[in-house]
């Protein structure tokens, strides 16, 4: 999965979606069409392999991106979990909105007074550069409030094909899941929701296929759940499965599973009994997508009270 937000046409949020579902779809029927189809009494045809890619084809049918996932699914599926949002407050220094964007790589970023829990719009990229430079430096007085655009809210409970709907009316990317007490859930992102219906949209901030981990900081790995076991724990130099359960889980994502005893969460962090610690940075409700590795020595030590 991606990042909150990825490089779009600022004058047309769907334009891009939209060009890339047209060009592989056989039909003539619009794209939006498709998606009120979706909700009309009619039966949703199921995807098959001519409509979706081979790796789609070949999932279980519980599994597979689709039309049906807009009536099925809801937001609190496909959100990020709030400790997962990268957001700035309205006091943040020119500066510092720099180094967060830079860091974040996120071309979109909530802005809140306070606390996350008191959200008052988001900043683009966009609106920074043109006024003050990519690195920040000339233009006019930084002033964030000028900046700020309006955020789009949604019940953790909404359809995801509402929250679509209504994010290509009001031509928005983001919104953020709100709770019953008027407080902050999660955030989702207009690639989330159309993942769920054309497949995975890898870009500049996924993994590459091929590599199935990469090394983010001393001791600390960022890897596929699919990545094979026996090739991690021969790059990190460490057995995290005993001789019992070492031929019937292949890949990390198994072993993670196998620790918790069902598909954990976005957000939650499994223990291993050697110390390690497995947080789940990408998951839905059926399976596992990605998962931030910390080995013994990157763990902090947990103090007692």
């Amino acid at each position: 999965m991606a990042a909150q937000s990825a490089p779009t046409d600022p004058e047309n949020p769907v334009s891009t979606t939209e060009s890339n579902s047209n060009q592989s779809r056989t039909s003539s029927t619009g794209w939006f069409d498709r998606i009120k189809a979706a909700f009309s009494s009619k039966p949703v045809k199921s995807p098959t392999i001519a409509d979706t890619p081979a790796p789609a084809a070949q999932m279980p049918p519980a599994q597979r991106p689709g039309m049906v996932n807009l009536r099925r699914m809801r937001v609190d599926d496909v959100a990020i979990p709030k400790v997962e949002i990268v957001a700035v407050p309205t006091d943040i220094k020119k500066d510092d909105l720099v180094q967060v964007f830079r860091e974040s790589g996120m071309t979109r970023l909530p802005v809140y007074k306070g606390t996350l829990d008191t959200p008052v719009g988001l900043v683009h990229l966009k609106d920074f550069a043109l006024g003050h430079g990519f690195n920040g430096k000339g233009g006019e007085r930084f002033n964030l409030k000028k900046m700020l655009r309006p955020l789009l809210y949604a019940p953790p409970s909404m359809p995801i094909g509402v929250l679509l709907q209504k994010m290509q009316s009001d031509r928005m990317h983001m919104a953020l899941v709100i709770d019953e007490y008027g407080g902050v859930d999660g955030l989702v992102t207009l690639e989330d929701l159309v993942e769920q219906v054309i497949g995975e949209i890898e870009d500049e901030h996924d993994i590459d296929e091929d590599v199935f981990w990469t090394q983010s900081a001393p001791g600390v790995y960022i890897a596929q759940a699919k990545a094979p076991l026996d090739e991690f724990e021969a790059a990190i130099g460490m057995r995290l499965t005993d001789e019992e359960d070492e031929e019937e889980i292949d890949t990390l994502g198994g072993l993670v599973f196998l620790l918790s005893g069902r598909v954990p969460a976005r957000g939650e962090v499994i223990e291993h009994p050697s110390g390690a610690a497995f947080e789940i940075t990408d998951a839905d409700p059926r399976r596992i997508k990605r998962i931030r590795v910390r080995l013994p020595s990157a763990v902090p030590a947990k103090t007692e009270a």
